[in-house]
C-alpha cells in the first residue's frame, strides 16, 4: 500500500526567532534555509514575518535570490497579514512568491481585536488572496487561534472553512496558537474538518504550553492532517512549538502508513548550528538531540547492551548521526569500562578490570562525568600502584596561597606505622609540600630523590573539570624513575605521584 506522504514546513526562522532573545543575522538566516531545504529536505521554510523591519527585508530578499537561483522559489513562505496589500507589495520587492495570510480562526479574536463581523473579514481577505494572485503570489491561510474557535465558536470556525474552501488557496492552516489542545481534542477537531473538506490541504501547527506539543502532531497525523509547522530544537514564542526531530521520530516509529521525506540523519548537525546561532542551549535531556540521550550511565544497562542490546529501542541513535555512549562514574560497572575500552582498543584482565572499575566508581564520586579519553590514565594509575607496597602514607595535609604572601603547606603521614607531622613554606604550594616532606624525611636521616622532570597532561577535548595526570622524574644516585598521579586537582596530583615514589624508594 502506498504510504500517505506528510508535508514539513519548517518555521525556524519565523516563529522560531520569536524566542526571547533570538534575532538571526541575515547570513544565518541564510545558512538556515539552505540547510532546511537541502540537507534535512523539509519541504518548506517560513523565513519571515512581512513589514517587521529593514533588516528582516535583507534577510528575505537575500533568501529569495538563492531560492530562485536554486529552484526553491516556491519552497520560500511568509507571514503576511490583512493589510489592503501592503504585505503583498512588501513580497513583490523581496521576491517572495507565497504568502501565509493571517487570519482570524475564533470568534473571541474577530470580535475582539479586529472589532468586525465575519462577513467584513471575509470580504477583506477574499481581497487580498485577489491581489496576490494577479502579482503571481501564491496564497496559505493561517486561522489564528483555531484551537480555541472549534472549543468556543465551530459555527464561525466552519462558516469560514465554508467561505474559504472556495478561495484560490493552497493550503489552510490550523494553528493552536496558545498551546492549549490535548491531543483527544487534536484529533476529534481534524477529523471533524477533514471529514467535511476531504479534498482541502490542511496543515496543523502546534505549540509546546503544555509539553503536549508532539503528542498533539502524532494525533494530527492520525487524523489525516496533510501537513505540519515544525521548528529546530523546538524553538518559539513562550513554551515553544512542536520540535522535528521528535516529531519525525515519532512519525516514523508509530504511523506506518505516512512518511516524511526528511533525512533523519541530518537532524542532529542541524539542531547544533542553530543552537550555535541563537544561543539557545539545548538541554542535555532533549529527546534526539540532547547530549545525554543516547549515552548509558548505569552498568546493567551497559551490560544488557552487551547480551543482546536489551536495553535498545528504535531511536538508534545511528539514524540521527549519532552513536550511542556509556558513561563512567560512580554507577559505572565492569561493562561500562569494558564497552569504553572497546572502542579505544584496549582489553584488560578481570583482576585489572576490576581494580580500574573501582577506581573509576571512587573518582566519579568526586567528580560528576570520567570520560573515555581519561581511561588510559586511570589504568597507567591503577597499574602503576600494585608495583609497590604502600608503606608510607599521606593522611592529610593543608596548602595554603594567599596574594603577598609565600604558600605553606602542613602535611600528616604515616611511615612503617610511624607518624609525623610538619609545615613548611616554598614558592609554590607544591614546592611547600616538598619542602615540608624534606623535613619529615631527615628526622629518619633519609634523602628524597631529586625531581627532575615534571609534567601534567589532560585528555584531548577535555574543560576545566577535567582528569589530569601528573609525570614526575626522579632521580637518585643510581637511578631514575618515573611516578604518575591522576585527579582533578593538578596539586593532588602531584601528591599523589610523590606519595608513590616514597612508596618506591
Amino acid at each position: 500500500m502506498e504510504k500517505r506522504r506528510i508535508e514539513i514546513m519548517d518555521t525556524t526562522l519565523r516563529d522560531g526567532e520569536q524566542t526571547s532573545g533570538v534575532s538571526f543575522s541575515v547570513s544565518e538566516k541564510l545558512t538556515i534555509a539552505q540547510l532546511l531545504l537541502e540537507e534535512l529536505k523539509v519541504d518548506r521554510v517560513e523565513v519571515a514575518s512581512a513589514r517587521v523591519s529593514d533588516g528582516e527585508f535583507q534577510s528575505v530578499k537575500t533568501i529569495a535570490a538563492w531560492a530562485t537561483e536554486n529552484g526553491y522559489s516556491n519552497n520560500i513562505e511568509v507571514l503576511s497579514f490583512v493589510d489592503n496589500g501592503v504585505s503583498v507589495d512588501w513580497m513583490l520587492r523581496a521576491g517572495v512568491k507565497v504568502q501565509n495570510l493571517l487570519t482570524k480562526g475564533s470568534l473571541n479574536h474577530l470580535t475582539h481585536q479586529l472589532k468586525k463581523t465575519p462577513e467584513q473579514h471575509f470580504a477583506e481577505i477574499a481581497h487580498v488572496i485577489q491581489l496576490a494572485a494577479s502579482n503571481g503570489i501564491a496564497t496559505n491561510v493561517y486561522l489564528e487561534d483555531w484551537s480555541n474557535g472549534m472549543r468556543n465558536s465551530p459555527d464561525y470556525v466552519f462558516q469560514y472553512l465554508d467561505f474559504l474552501t472556495q478561495q484560490p488557496v493552497k493550503r489552510i492552516m490550523l494553528p493552536d496558537t496558545l498551546g492549549v489542545l490535548t491531543p483527544l481534542e487534536t484529533f476529534l477537531f481534524i477529523s471533524k474538518t477533514k471529514e467535511r473538506y476531504p479534498t482541502i490541504h490542511f496543515d496543523f501547527h502546534a505549540h509546546n504550553d503544555y509539553d503536549l506539543g508532539t503528542a498533539n502532531v502524532l494525533e494530527a497525523v492520525k487524523a489525516g492532517i496533510n501537513g505540519l509547522h515544525l521548528t529546530v530544537n523546538g524553538m518559539g514564542e513562550r513554551a515553544g512549538n512542536a520540535p522535528l526531530a521528535s516529531a519525525i521520530a515519532v512519525l516514523h516509529d508509530f504511523v506506518p502508513d505516512v512518511v516524511a521525506q526528511i533525512s533523519e540523519t541530518s537532524i542532529y548537525t542541524v539542531s547544533k548550528l542553530v543552537e550555535t546561532f541563537s544561543g539557545v542551549r539545548i538541554p542535555s535531556n532533549k529527546p534526539i538531540v540532547g547530549d545525554n540521550v543516547f549515552t548509558q550511565t548505569a552498568g546493567i544497562h551497559a551490560d544488557g547492551d552487551n547480551k543482546n542490546n536489551l536495553y535498545f529501542n528504535d531511536l538508534l541513535p545511528e539514524r540521527f548521526g549519532r552513536k550511542r555512549e556509556y558513561a563512567l562514574g560512580k554507577t559505572s560497572g565492569k561493562a561500562n569500562i569494558e564497552k569504553n575500552l572497546q572502542e579505544l582498543g584496549l582489553k584488560l584482565n578481570d583482576a585489572d578490570l576490576k581494580k580500574v572499575t573501582q577506581r573509576v566508581i571512587e573518582l566519579g564520586d568526586k567528580k560528576e562525568t570520567v570520560t573515555k579519553e581519561d581511561l588510559p590514565y586511570i589504568i597507567s594509575d591503577v597499574l602503576d600502584s600494585s608495583l609497590y607496597e604502600d608503606k608510607v602514607k599521606i593522611d592529610s595535609y593543608v596548602l595554603m596561597h594567599a596574594m603577598g604572601l609565600r604558600p605553606s603547606a602542613t602535611l600528616s603521614m604515616v611511615i612503617d606505622g610511624e607518624s609525623f607531622e610538619e609545615n613548611a613554606q616554598g614558592d609554590g604550594q607544591f614546592d611547600a609540600f616538598m619542602n615540608a616532606l624534606t623535613k619529615v624525611y631527615h628526622k629518619k636521616n633519609r634523602e628524597l630523590p631529586r625531581l627532575i622532570d615534571y609534567a601534567v597532561r589532560i585528555a584531548p577535548g577535555s574543560s576545566s573539570d577535567a582528569l589530569c595526570e601528573t609525570i614526575i622524574t626522579w632521580e637518585t644516585s643510581d637511578r631514575k624513575f618515573i611516578t604518575r598521579g591522576l585527579d582533578s586537582d593538578q596539586t593532588v596530583c602531584a601528591i599523589k605521584a610523590t606519595q608513590k615514589m616514597l612508596n618506591i624508594i
